[in-house]
């Protein structure tokens, strides 16, 4: 006996690791329950399909299965330059180099400001759920709330890629820069495996090392990863002011004379890869968990933060493209290149120092919010519980963010960042759409409050609104002339609207703070995600469509049945404490009686 205890002890001291740990649903104890749950696979999802979770749930029951609560220690000061550290990074120093010499010239700036008002009816969406719903789970548990546990787990498995992959494309450039400061070129620290694809034949084993320093920077603890982000980010700052200023002073004004010699095709093409340049605001949300006041701290860390970037893009790739010729850009190291085109060859060490220091902090924030997303889905147990396991002395979710990064640092290892990028886009517009979607719903639909008839009449204008989104991003992909069918689509987005606005009214005010003009912006917020996901190229939609097959297999197999396990235990457990405190009330009356 005293042996059992003994291990058992040391088990919880340890890296506990029993197959409970992974998969402790009465589905799973025995092969026959498991059998007999895969029987039950339809009804289960339909179960699963049709129940919502609610506000308290995320914010209380979710939370507790953590075993501790992660500290309280982050104000709007931390949260905007947290904004700012995972959003600047390899976006603008890599990927506007790629893109105005490839699709869009000069109007690249055109394009940042495309992807930038996206991005900022994106960032709108997310703070009235982070508000309201403050919990570490971001927009999985928002969805949750309003879609229903299938269409949270999609999203989940596309976060978890959008996170993987950004981190892994972030390691990649990492390598790139700094094989600059040192006056090598990138190739030289990779490994060329000459038996492996070209796409995935260059390995990576520097981006290794800085995922691995990234992780022990993000279990430490929030507050320190804090201190250490806004230090970084102030030094990104200065090295942004530095670039924007001496590039100016070499400018070119004939630079400018083909200004978008792509068209507006080559515009939206860039706009939709350059969106990949402002995805990490989402990482902010997930740290409402460990915010003080969420009703405050959020909006101003959130929206503050995505100015500041959208300003910073914009100057950086007008810049970039008054200083060189589009066409001799140089794709990999664009700035650092265009200061030697211009003789100042001394101030490429600066432009690499600060896209260092950018991208460490890009993968550090990166790290923090991908750790949290996947505590709140295996606290939902979608993923094995344990990596729900907060860390009662740093306060923060160890099992995940290591899993997380060593995910990332696989990938960074083997696959070239063209590829990241795309793929990344498709899974990030994706989600921000059912994000905008989904505070639609919250707006427009409360269970057992909203009438039929308005239910009937939301869903219809909806429906028309994704299905009008969609019919413009196809005709714009299939690359037609002609501006009927336009005509007629945006005819049919903007009546829907219309249409939202002032026949159905709204179910549901927000409490302290809310996206201003709905049904517009977030309407807005999914024409504008679907039509950039009609610019991306079909091989990444290929990929997104393997990845999302993938999470179907795993969801049926396993997903499915630990969540529908978990819900009804805990229904359960409600019920009998329910029936408890009435029969200890019962016995009270009858004491007071006698």
């Amino acid at each position: 006996m005293g042996s059992e205890h003994g291990d058992d002890g040391l088990r919880r001291r340890g890296c506990s690791c029993t197959k409970d740990d992974f998969l402790p649903e009465e589905s799973f104890k025995s092969m026959g329950n498991y059998f007999k749950a895969l029987k039950e696979t339809p009804s289960r999802f339909i179960d699963r399909v049709m129940t919502r979770s609610d506000d308290s749930a995320e914010i209380h029951d979710m939370k507790a299965r953590s075993g501790n609560e992660m500290k309280k220690t982050l104000t709007w000061w931390d949260l905007m330059w947290f904004g700012v550290g995972a959003v600047i990074g390899s976006g603008i120093f890599v990927l506007t180099g790629q893109e105005a010499r490839e699709r869009s010239g000069p109007a690249v700036v055109l394009s940042f400001v495309v992807s930038g008002v996206s991005a900022m009816l994106s960032v709108f969406c997310y703070t009235e759920f982070a508000v309201e719903i403050p919990v570490a789970g971001g927009s999985f548990a928002y969805l949750r709330v309003e879609l229903g546990d299938f269409m949270a787990f999609i999203a989940a498995g596309n976060i978890i890629l959008e996170y993987v992959v950004g981190g892994a494309a972030v390691a990649r450039s990492w390598t790139s820069y700094f094989a600059t400061l040192l006056n090598h070129k990138p190739e030289d620290f990779r490994i060329i495996a000459h038996s492996l694809n070209e796409d995935y034949s260059h390995l990576d084993p520097i981006a290794v090392g800085v995922c691995a320093i990234i992780c022990v920077l993000a279990v430490v603890g929030i507050k320190g990863s804090s201190v250490f982000n806004y230090i970084a980010s102030m030094i990104h700052m200065v090295v942004i002011a530095f670039v924007i200023i001496a590039g100016l002073t070499r400018a070119d004004l004939k630079n400018y004379s083909d200004f978008a010699p792509f068209g507006p095709r080559g515009v939206f093409k860039s706009a939709s890869v350059l969106f990949f340049a402002y995805i990490g605001f989402d990482a902010v949300s997930t740290m409402a968990e460990e915010t003080k006041n969420p009703g405050r701290d959020i909006p101003i860390g959130l929206v503050g933060s995505m100015v500041v970037t959208t300003v910073c893009y914009c100057l950086m790739a007008v810049t970039l493209c008054l200083m060189q010729p589009y066409g001799q850009i140089d794709p990999d190291a664009p700035f650092s290149v265009a200061f030697s085109a211009v003789g100042w060859d001394w101030a490429k060490y600066i432009v690499a120092f600060g896209a260092l220091k950018g991208m460490t902090t890009v993968l550090l924030v990166g790290a923090i919010g991908q750790a949290r997303y996947m505590t709140h889905i295996a606290r939902a147990h979608m993923m094995p519980p344990w990596l729900a396991h907060v860390n009662a002395k740093t306060g923060t979710p160890i099992n995940a963010t290591v899993v997380m990064l060593a995910a990332t640092a696989l990938i960074a290892f083997f696959t070239k960042l063209a590829i990241l990028a795309d793929l990344l886009s498709v899974s990030t517009l994706f989600i921000f759409m059912f994000v905008a979607v989904a505070l639609l719903v919250r707006r427009y639909y409360v269970t057992g409050e909203t009438s039929s008839r308005d239910r009937n009449k939301f869903l219809m204008f909806l429906g028309l609104i994704l299905a009008s989104s969609i019919a413009t991003a196809v005709y714009w992909a299939m690359e037609k002339d002609g501006w009927i069918v336009y005509a007629v689509t945006v005819s049919i987005w903007f009546l829907s609207t219309v249409g939202m606005k002032f026949l159905v009214p709204q179910a549901r005010a927000p409490k302290l703070w809310g996206v201003p003009l709905v049904p517009w912006l977030p309407s807005a917020s999914i024409a504008i995600n679907i039509f950039l996901l009609g610019s991306i190229d079909e091989k990444s939609f290929v990929r997104f469509g393997i990845w999302t097959a993938v999470l179907l297999v795993y969801y049926f197999l396993f997903g499915l049945h630990a969540t529908y396990d978990t819900a009804k235990a805990t229904l359960k457990e409600k019920s009998a404490l329910k029936n408890a405190e009435e029969g200890s009330v019962a016995a009270d009356k009858t004491l007071h009686a006698t």
